[in-house]
């Protein structure tokens, strides 16, 4: 029986996020006044006390959801996870409790990420829409068919669940694929409230920005296994954890295929630790019979 602590990205923030763990602990508040110097604004305002259209912009929402996850981490006593992973932006956190990066500079990477996802955000909006009750093959197939019918880009950017599967490109060609996949027997195929294509290659632009900085940064072998988005297994080497750490924001999340893979190599309990129960959720659609909890 092994442990697996997994970590959550953007989409589980909530106005007030992270307010009780400053006020309970004089080692949390340290660690938030040192992201507010390491950030140049106060982002434990915004968290604590902002509204929910603030808390959703991107250059705010990946570092709240970081540093909540992560104060909340070191908060456990006697946290020795036989196993990490992170969805999407969760993977920092994730870095972080397994060894791999410093609080620090994992930190100013999700600023940089942050502001360069933001920044294309902006200056190319495109788009991501959420597949419910359709396989994944079929998914993948009429993604590639809208692609050659459209010359633009729409591929499978987040594997959630069996039944959820979350796509991304340009707004076009997630709109084309969204009519197909109800025509070919999706329940649902609904526009998410982002305007970015995540995980795509539309992000190249953003994963250059971040490959600069993530080129520049320490890193360690970790201290336990990393199940890391792009790969999808277990990695234990630093180098290794790097390159998919940059190739993350043009790839595709695999959290279906990490978590089968973590429960295949003896994962029989996962703890989410940060703010929302969605991997919770999502862990228990893909093998039910595990124990999952929260840690916020």
């Amino acid at each position: 029986m092994k442990h697996a602590f997994v970590f959550p990205g953007q989409g589980s923030q909530f106005p007030g996020m992270g307010k009780t763990l400053y006020e309970n602990s004089a080692f949390a508040k340290k660690l938030f006044e040192q992201a507010n110097d390491i950030l140049g604004f106060r982002i434990s305002d915004v968290m604590f006390t902002g509204s929910e259209d603030e808390l959703k912009k991107t250059r705010v929402t990946q570092p709240a959801i970081f540093l909540h996850s992560v104060i909340a981490f070191k908060g456990i006593e006697n946290s020795k996870p036989d196993m990490v992973a992170g969805h999407s932006l969760g993977e920092f956190s994730a870095l972080v409790a397994g060894g791999v990066l410093s609080f620090e500079d994992a930190l100013k990477l999700v600023a940089v990420r942050a502001g360069a996802m933001q920044h294309l955000c902006e200056t190319n909006p495109s788009a991501m829409a959420v597949i419910l009750g359709l396989e994944d093959e079929k998914v993948e197939a009429i993604c590639v068919e809208v692609q050659q019918e459209t010359g633009e880009v729409v591929v499978p950017a987040n594997y959630n669940c069996p039944g959820q599967l979350v796509i991304s490109g340009t707004t076009k060609a997630v709109d084309v694929a969204c009519v197909q996949l109800k025509a070919a027997g999706a329940k649902r195929a609904m526009l998410l409230p982002v305007h970015g294509a995540f995980h795509s290659p539309l992000m190249a632009s953003a994963r250059e920005e971040l490959k600069d900085a993530i080129e520049k940064t320490t890193f360690y072998n970790p201290v336990c296994s990393v199940y890391q988005n792009v790969a999808a297994r277990a990695v234990v080497a630093k180098d290794e954890i790097k390159r998919n750490l940059i190739d993350q924001l043009t790839g595709a999340v695999r959290w279906t295929q990490s978590v089968q893979a973590m429960i295949t190599d003896g994962a029989s309990q996962f703890t989410e630790i940060g703010p929302g129960k969605v991997l919770q959720g999502l862990i228990l659609k893909i093998q039910k019979d595990v124990q999952v909890n929260g840690v916020n």
